[in-house]
């Protein structure tokens, strides 16, 4: 938006500062001298601001910018809900680690040679980092996995589950 010029350049150096106000008050929660509650108290006129800023920004004669802020208030719940839940991040850096090794291999093996196998690995590296979340053995699952499917019966599930059922997946090291 800054790039673009005009109006635009305007509202992109208020969101940018808007930005480094929810930042700030995040790394202090996150390094322990803010509460999640001071946070979210925190975060309100930030919060009012960016909607303001994205309001305007609907009208400030750049179309493209005009367009992505049209785009960006259809979501604007989901900006603002590292707010509303603690422990989720303001940014997609976990979402992106996690499907790093796919992309990685991708690159290293050239992909895979048909609809099928690109099922199969999507799948894989699904299970593999939902199972890395959770802190659960992944060969543990992949094994119990496969056991049910030979005896026809349905794979265990991904979803987190009381630590009985993790335990029983995690065997001590």
């Amino acid at each position: 938006m800054i790039e673009r010029g005009g109006g635009s350049q305007a509202i992109g150096e208020a969101l940018r500062a808007q930005a480094r106000q929810m930042f700030h008050g995040w790394h202090r929660m996150r390094d322990g001298t803010l509460t999640h509650a001071s946070f979210a108290s925190y975060m309100w006129p930030v919060r009012r601001e960016v909607e303001r800023l994205l309001n305007a920004g609907q009208t400030c004669g750049v179309p493209k910018t005009e367009g992505t802020c049209r785009e960006i208030l259809k979501l604007r719940r989901a900006l603002w809900t590292c707010v509303r839940h603690e422990g989720v991040e303001p940014t997609n850096n976990a979402a992106e680690r996690a499907i790093r090794p796919g992309v990685l291999w991708r690159k290293r093996s050239f992909s895979t040679q048909s609809p099928a196998g690109s099922r199969f690995v999507e799948t894989i590296m699904t299970v593999v980092a939902t199972l890395k979340q959770q802190h659960r053995h992944v060969l543990a699952y992949v094994t119990a996995a496969c056991e049910a499917a030979l005896h026809g019966e349905a794979a265990p599930s991904l979803l987190p589950t009381p630590m009985v059922t993790e335990q029983r997946l995690c065997p001590a090291a």
